[in-house]
């Protein structure tokens, strides 16, 4: 490992009394790092879908703009696998912070520099590299949470950071409007939101902190009495992996892991299906103005917060930490949300907009529940490479096929079959999530 990525040395054990309070201390301070930080990583994922309706202006096709979209969702797909190998291997402070840095520097360029946006080749080679930075903030968090947090509250405190996406993507929106009210230039939504990340990732820097044992604190488990049940726990789990060790052992022979990777595909092209051609779609299909798409898209993403605490709380006490049926209950409103908000006729946008709305409120249920338990099927030194996984079909397999094959389909048959493709996407995750029914259920590990 680089140097300075290297896992913070242990410190000698503080007193035990000092432990207790150095604990709670450490816990909100890297908890709210992981939780802005995250949030900021989202305002230079997701800028770009606003400025693609003046570059439709501009003569841009919507296949153009969905091939170029496609670079985030491919690198970021492949990155958070990849560099979730190496998160694993990482100081969860340095590495978060630096690819927020240069995920921001990348977007900076790319709304000053008027070469960025001249071709599509161009704009996807910058998003393609902004989706490879973009794909060092999910795994350092998920370190820090299974490091910091032990298994009988990781489904809750999971929920709550879960919802900084939401935050961040939700406030693209008003960011955008807030950048044309000032500079009255489209170039703003790109650069501008690259400023705000850079100042975030200052802020993951100063508050974020690796393992307990580097700031002299014994391991989690130990402190709460508190051990996964899910695999058999040994002080070996302590001791950072082999990439060898991670692929092999705790990934890619498990089959469950495979099987939700699987339906976060379908639940990816369904979140961004909808999402990224929100302003395009509203704006041609609906007749609404920049600033009302804009909203609508920043309630898309807000609808998620108790959307996804909703789905947490249901999951943990409703169906005593069952995945499978919460998601399949939030994936089923999801299509009924759908296929409202695809029959809508012009002239109700107070329609458009609940339904956008009720999308967001129930999808970001199952997008979480597949990180949860990704995380509970493996041992915390390859949570970030698990994780992963799921995410490079979530982006690779879901998000590429919601920029590229929606913009192709729709260039050639309309929205309509785009709105159809959606939908069977629904239906596919629900009916691979299910197949997990089951296997919950008869798991000795499940709670009572």
């Amino acid at each position: 490992m680089i140097g300075f990525l290297k896992p913070a040395a242990h410190r000698s054990p503080l007193p035990d009394d000092k432990v207790d309070a150095t604990y709670r201390r450490l816990r909100l301070q890297v908890f709210l790092g992981i939780f802005v930080g995250y949030a900021g990583y989202y305002l230079v994922r997701k800028n770009f879908s606003l400025a693609m309706p003046y570059l439709v202006e501009q003569g841009y096709s919507k296949t153009d703009l969905g091939l170029a979209l496609s670079g985030v969702a491919i690198a970021y797909g492949l990155s958070k696998f990849i560099m979730g190998s190496v998160s694993d291997r990482s100081n969860a402070r340095v590495f978060m912070s630096l690819g927020l840095f240069c995920s921001a520097l990348v977007m900076i360029v790319m709304g000053t520099v008027p070469l960025a946006t001249s071709s599509v080749t161009f704009m996807f080679g910058l998003l393609l590299i902004n989706g490879w930075f973009q794909g060092m903030g999910w795994p350092p968090s998920g370190r820090v949470m299974v490091h910091w947090f032990s298994t009988n509250e990781r489904g809750t405190k999971m929920a709550i950071w879960n919802i900084a996406h939401n935050i961040g993507g939700g406030m693209v929106g008003p960011i955008a409007i807030l950048a044309m009210a000032i500079f009255a230039d489209w170039h703003a939504i790109l650069y501008l939101h690259g400023f705000f990340a850079i100042a975030v990732a200052v802020f993951i820097f100063l508050t974020v902190r690796d393992a307990p044992q580097s700031m002299g604190l014994p391991n989690i488990e130990k402190h709460r009495d508190d051990y996964p049940r899910d695999f058999a726990y040994s002080e070996t789990h302590e001791h950072e992996f082999s990439a060898r060790e991670i692929f092999l052992e705790y990934v890619l022979n498990n089959k469950l892991l495979w099987t939700i990777a699987l339906a976060n595909a379908f639940v990816y092209f369904v979140r961004y299906g909808v999402l990224d051609w929100a302003p395009t779609y509203l704006s041609e299909a609906k007749q609404f103005s920049f600033a009302d798409s804009g909203w609508a898209y920043a309630l898309y993403e807000f609808a998620g917060i108790p959307g996804t605490l909703v789905c947490g709380w249901l999951s943990d006490k409703v169906f005593k930490g069952r995945r499978a049926p919460a998601s399949i209950l939030f994936l089923l409103l999801t299509l009924i949300c759908v296929l409202v908000y695809w029959g809508n006729p012009v002239g109700r946008p107070e329609i458009d907009i609940a339904m956008l709305i009720g999308i967001g409120f129930f999808i970001y249920g199952p997008v979480m529940l597949i990180g949860v338990h990704a995380l509970d099927l493996a041992p915390k030194k390859a949570a970030g490479t698990a994780a992963g996984f799921t995410g490079l079909f979530g982006y690779v397999g879901g998000a590429v096929a919601a920029n590229i094959v929606i913009g192709m389909v729709v260039d050639a048959a309309g929205w309509n079959a785009g709105f159809e493709l959606i939908a069977a996407a629904c239906v596919l995750a629900i009916v691979l999530i299910s197949f997990t029914w089951q296997a919950e259920k008869q798991s000795p590990y499940r709670s009572n």
